[in-house]
Formats: structure tokens, C-alpha cells, sequence
């Protein structure tokens, strides 16, 4: 499956963000699987912070095992790899200056990924504040970019773009209190031809809407789903008005 053509083949497919650490067991898991399938959610990202190997390969093999949506590794270090996967977002944080997520994770595992049969996919990662400190930005130890600041962030979108990144990646972090402001999708896609995803503070139909409205290609939800699982059965609803309305 080439799940960079699958992102970019249409705006406002939905990625179920599953944090390792917080996934309690298989039965767990497999009660989320089976409401996501319900739910038609697109992808699973599969990552964190401070997530160990043995985490991510436990809860990529029991995805794999239990559902056909593709699985992506959406990775918060160099050690946060599964064979098992189907891609990975080689992450390059270039809204920061710390050169361990800017060359650093990647160098140290690059030859693994080489050898490894999935696809990467080169993709600009960048933090934008919403309004708490998140996870990512501490353990990164980088400032995200001020979220009324959208000239920096639209730049720093295209100079991604003008490297060679396949993907641009907006994160408000998990948990974040704000959301990436819808616009500068929009804005980014008029100067720019990249498939976009945006995740972070997303915990409502109406913001997903939004995002789809602006042209992101891919909405990652994760925080309102581990509070609320149920949720899910809110996106199967929207989902289905959304595609007799298509």
C-alpha cells in the first residue's frame, strides 16, 4: 500500500493517535480497533514521547493482527520503529533548533530503517503553541512557533517543502488547550502544492469539519479518544452525513 498516495488522495480523512503508554491491554486495544473500523477512520499513528521499542512493537503487532487500516509510525525518537508497520513519518522538527530532532534521531537510526520493509516518508513536523506545554515540546526541548504568528509558520511550511519533505505536519502537541488555526492550512496550500496533516487540541465534529474545509488532507485525533472513546461513535455519525453529502 503507498499511504503517501492514500494521504494525498483526498482532504479530510481522519488518524486515530495511539499513544503505547497508554494503551491498558489487548482488549483494550481491540475495543478501539473495533470502534475505529466503525468509526471509518483512515489511518493509526502509533508514537509518543517517551514511548520504549517493546511498547511500539506491541501495539503495532496487535493492530496488525487485528484490523487491515493501515498502521504508521508517527515516532518521538530514533528507537520508536516496528518492521510490522506500514510507514513511517521520518519526522524532521523544523520548527526547532535542537539538532537531535533535526538530524540526530535520524542518523542514528538510519541504517535499521533502510533495511526495514516499509515505506518513509519525509515529513515536516511543526510545533505550534496551544496554549499549554506539551509533551513534545518538553521532551524536545524546542519553543513552538506563537500560534498568532502565522507568517513564521507558513514559512517555515514552505522552506519544509523547498528541502524536499513530502508531508508537512502541523501539532498543537497532545492535549493542547488551542488547535492550529485553520487558515494557515489553507494558506499553506495556496502557495505550496503538500498534503497536509494537522493534529493537537482537536476534541469536536465541527473543528474536524474545519480542517477538512481547509484543506487538510489527514485530522489526527488522539487526547478526546483516550478520554472518551465514544467519541468515536460520534465520528461514525458525522462520517456517514459527510459522505452522503459528498
Amino acid at each position: 500500500m503507498d499511504i503517501l498516495n492514500k494521504i494525498q488522495s483526498n482532504t479530510g480523512q481522519l488518524a486515530l493517535l495511539i499513544d503505547p503508554e497508554k494503551t491498558k491491554n489487548e482488549e483494550h486495544l481491540i475495543e478501539l480497533v473495533r470502534k475505529a473500523e466503525f468509526a471509518l477512520i483512515d489511518f493509526f499513528f502509533v508514537g509518543g514521547s517517551t514511548v520504549t521499542r517493546k511498547e511500539i512493537e506491541t501495539v503495532v503487532s496487535g493492530l496488525k493482527k487485528h484490523t487491515s487500516i493501515p498502521v504508521v509510525l508517527f515516532p518521538g525518537s530514533g528507537n520508536q520503529l516496528s518492521e510490522h508497520a506500514d510507514a513511517l513519518l521520518f519526522l524532521n522538527l523544523i520548527s526547532g533548533r535542537n539538532p537531535d530532532f533535526l538530524s540526530g534521531h535520524h542518523v542514528s537510526c538510519a541504517e535499521e530503517v533502510l533495511e526495514m520493509n516499509m515505506e518513509v516518508i519525509p515529513t515536516s513536523y511543526i510545533l505550534i503553541d496551544g496554549g499549554k506545554m506539551t509533551s513534545v515540546a518538553y521532551v524536545s526541548q524546542t519553543t513552538p512557533i506563537p500560534r498568532e504568528n502565522s507568517s513564521i509558520s507558513l514559512k517555515t511550511g514552505i522552506a519544509g517543502y523547498l528541502m524536499g519533505q513530502k508531508l508537512t505536519y502541523f501539532d498543537a502537541g497532545s492535549g493542547a488547550l488551542q488547535s492550529v488555526p485553520e487558515k494557515l492550512i489553507s494558506e499553506l496550500k495556496q502557495k505550496i502544492d503538500t498534503p497536509v496533516i494537522v493534529g493537537g487540541g482537536i476534541r469536536s465534529i465541527e473543528q474536524i469539519e474545519q480542517f477538512k474545509q481547509a484543506g487538510a488532507n489527514v485530522i489526527v485525533i488522539g487526547n478526546k479518544i483516550e478520554e472518551n472513546m465514544d467519541f468515536l461513535l460520534d465520528i461514525a455519525s458525522y462520517q456517514k452525513t459527510s459522505f452522503r453529502a459528498d
